[in-house]
């Protein structure tokens, strides 16, 4: 990101608009809002200016205090935030009383609808991508699988196969890959989640246990409903929760009955359905036979309560800086 917008720095450009009457000029310009707190221990080692990066680190208990203290304070102009959506509303309802700019990146509930049409082993491999990375402990992660029925048997197949393959165990063991969860508290969240949704249903085709520390099997469950908490929570761990659909409506309406719109996810082969079915999946991202969309260059973020604003790309900058309007009379 630091070398992406090096780069687009250079490229923040205004506009000259004609004017409504003669001898005049209307000019917009685009400002840099302000210097930036950035949470790096590094900036300066790497030859950032004194003051333009500013850190302030502290123990979760004084976290409280201290994000208050920067939505009242009338000297900071922008949050950007990146984490849990429901301490992303607690800041931007802080930040109301100074009318301050809240750029925020929450979590997601991303979908993935395999078609019948799709290239089961192109999905196979994007799913994989999309779910495992980071454990399954990503904004972005496939989140709930909707597959259709006359694939249905085949995916649950090839994606259990995958799944064995993966290894479980120490980040920095280089044979492994696929880490722990960040805490106990991850671990007996899913694990909770899993037993709801056997409770209701829920057939549980691999894994569904805990490793050593924070560790957890790769899951693979099938016959999930809308009535289980996993259908509509943000599991953020390695489960592989498969609904089963018959029409492409269904899949649409299932997709989009969340309150979150981070990413999604969409395989087939069928261009007319990938039109039709990317122009009413209410996210912010799609990946389209795809599973890792992310890089500096895209425009990152989400609708719904999954955030405001976006990060990289040319319009992650809009958030940090702000329009000017010179009208000048000649």
């Amino acid at each position: 990101f630091l070398d992406w917008y090096a780069g687009e720095a250079r490229r923040i450009y205004g506009q000259v608009v004609a004017p409504p009457i003669l001898n005049r000029e209307h000019v917009h310009i685009r400002e840099p809002i302000g210097v930036a707190a950035f949470i790096t221990p590094t900036a300066e080692e790497a030859g950032v200016p004194p003051g333009v990066f500013n850190v302030i680190t502290a123990d979760r208990k004084k976290t409280a205090a201290i994000s208050k203290y920067i939505c009242d304070s009338t000297d900071v102009d922008v949050i950007s935030f990146t984490g849990s959506t429901a301490v992303g509303k607690l800041l931007l309802t802080q930040s109301a009383s100074t009318v301050k700019r809240v750029c925020l990146e929450l979590g997601g509930s991303a979908p993935v609808i395999v078609f019948d049409s799709a290239d089961l082993d192109v999905t196979i491999k994007g799913c994989m991508g999309a779910k495992f990375r980071g454990s399954g402990q990503t904004c972005v992660a496939a989140n709930r699988f909707f597959v259709q029925q006359k694939i249905h048997d085949d995916f649950v197949t090839k994606m259990t196969a995958a799944m064995k393959n993966l290894v479980v165990g120490d980040g920095m063991n280089p044979k492994t890959t696929i880490g722990p969860l960040i805490n106990e508290t991850a671990v007996k969240k899913i694990t909770t989640l899993l037993k709801d949704a056997e409770s209701k249903g829920a057939k549980i085709l691999l894994g569904g246990k805990r490793g050593k520390g924070t560790c957890f099997q790769p899951t693979l469950i099938t016959n999930v409903t809308k009535e289980m908490d996993i259908a509509h929570t943000e599991i953020f761990g390695p489960i592989v929760a498969v609904r089963k659909f018959t029409d492409e409506e269904s899949a649409l309406a299932e997709a989009n009955n969340t309150r979150t719109g981070l990413a999604g996810y969409v395989f087939s082969k069928d261009m007319d359905q990938i039109y039709r079915v990317t122009r009413r999946l209410k996210v912010g991202m799609i990946g389209v036979n795809e599973g890792l969309m992310s890089c500096a260059e895209a425009a990152f973020g989400g609708v719904k309560e999954s955030g405001l604003g976006r990060e990289g790309a040319a319009q992650g900058i809009d958030e940090f800086t702000q329009w000017k309007y010179i009208c000048t009379q000649h």
